[in-house]
Formats: structure tokens, sequence, C-alpha cells
């Protein structure tokens, strides 16, 4: 008699005289195979099959007693897909705040290269930077403090004209925090820039995020000009043939000695001291 292989991998059905299939089975041990024969086997109805593999199929394929617990996780599940939808709200107008269409800057580039600044605020976020400004890290690295780059957007714009608007949530790994902003100005966005801060301990959390908002506007005002001789290998070499010095210091507490770097007209701080060599 002729046979025919079926769809499910591992099941084998045999043409049977009166016209009713047999099922034999040579199921693999394999966990999605099983959950196919099991399928079939519910599909087949009251065919003449293995009296312990319908018992089984029947077992694993029985739905669960409803408790407090799974109605609880299938209600939460639930809820969850419902906020957290990939797909829902991509094509929604912008959100309105009072009847004023707002503009979502976690996604918009509105305004970005639109018109340039006027002569006056060009001038001044181009302004050339004074020595004074520069600040020096202990391994060498110039620098401009945060507060003046809020300085320099404020005597352009003024108070209120800019702002850093948060384009993603925070990411805090192990020892950093990151988070990607975009910088606002009169109602355009003209930067976008990820910070970064890092942290040594759980409790210091909300601080690395300041410092990582810092950090992204520091990048940002790079894109307009803003103390561009920091990034001048000219200009850093200069300065720091100029206005640095190298010194020998001792911790006050380990006693370790390292060699550190200063400003000419700086002095080492507290836990530091100077030393000899």
């Amino acid at each position: 008699m002729a046979r025919r292989s079926s769809p499910c991998f591992g099941l084998e059905f045999k043409d049977m005289a009166v016209g009713r299939p047999d099922i034999t089975t040579q199921l693999l041990h394999v966990p999605h195979l099983r959950r196919i024969r099991d399928a079939s086997i519910q599909d087949w109805g009251d065919v003449n099959v293995d009296p312990g593999l319908r018992s089984e199929a029947s077992k694993r394929n029985r739905p669960h007693l409803p408790t407090t617990r799974t109605n609880a996780v299938e209600s939460a599940a639930q809820t969850a897909r419902k906020q957290r939808s990939l797909t829902d709200g991509l094509s929604d107008a912008p959100p309105e705040l009072e009847g004023v269409p707002a503009i979502d800057w976690t996604r918009s580039y509105h305004g970005l290269g639109s018109i340039s600044f006027t002569p006056e605020q060009t001038e001044t976020l181009l302004a050339p930077l004074t020595q004074d400004d520069v600040e020096v890290k202990p391994d060498g690295i110039i620098y401009l403090p945060e507060i003046k780059y809020r300085r320099i957007l404020n005597k352009a714009f003024g108070p209120g004209g800019w702002g850093l608007a948060p384009r993603g949530e925070s990411i805090v790994t192990a020892k950093v925090v990151t988070r990607e902003y975009g910088l606002i100005v009169q109602g355009r966005l003209v930067s976008i820039a990820r910070g970064e801060q890092q942290y040594f301990d759980p409790d210091g959390i909300p601080t690395a995020t300041e410092g990582c908002k810092s950090n992204a506007l520091m990048r940002c005002c790079k894109d307009l000009g803003i103390a561009s001789e920091l990034w001048d290998p000219r200009f850093i070499r200069e300065f720091t043939s100029k206005m640095t010095k190298e010194v020998w210091v001792e911790h006050a507490s380990t006693k370790k000695k390292r060699k550190i770097v200063l400003r000419k007209d700086d002095t080492a701080k507290y836990p530091y001291k100077e030393v000899k060599a």
C-alpha cells in the first residue's frame, strides 16, 4: 500500500484500505517537533492513535488553571504591550500645549541649518578666548568651565533664548551615565551631542546626570564655534608652553607622590601639596 509523508516532521501517514489514516510516530526528541506532533494528534480527533500519545499530548496542551498570580502576570503583560508599542503613535500629530502645537524634540530636527545667526550673535559666539578663561586638568588637558559656555550663550541669545532638550533616556552603566541632548536656540535645533559622566558610587548618579548634561552642552557649543581654540593643536601647544608648569605633589593621606600640571599662576590644592621630586 502507498505511503505518504505529512508536512509535520517526524510523522508518517499510511493509507489504509478502509480509507482511515493511521498514525505511526517516528518522533525526534526535539521540543518544537514534539509540539508539532501534539498539535497533529489533536487535529486528527478520534483516529487510531496510541492512547499513551493522546494522553501525553492532552496533558501538554491543557491550559493552566487560572490563579491570582497568573491573572496578575497576564494583566501586567497586556498593560505593558499597550504602553510600549513600537508602532502606535508614530504618525500622531505633535502634542499641543494649551492649544498651541508643540515640537517633539526627542525626534524632531526642526530648523536645523535653516538660517544663520545675526552678525552680533555670531561675533559673541566666535569671540577669541582669553588665557584667563582657560583651566588645566592635572593630566595637562586644557578646558573651559561649563559655566562659561552658559555665559556665552546667555550673552548671545539672552537668558531663556536657548535650552537643552533630551533626545532619549539616560543610560546608566556600571561606571558611566550617558544621554543625548539637542541644543535649541530661539525655537530651532542647532546641534545634537551625547554627554557622558563617570561615577564611582550609586549615590553619585544624580550628580553624574548633571555632569552628563554639562558635557553634552560643551559638545553642542563646539558646533557653534564657541571656544574652538581648545581643539586647535597650535593653540594647545602655545598655551601649554607659556601658561602651565609641571610640579611634584604628595597626597596628604596616602603620602604618594605624583607629577601634575598646573597653571603657572596656580598652586597645588588640598589634598595635594608641592614637594621636591
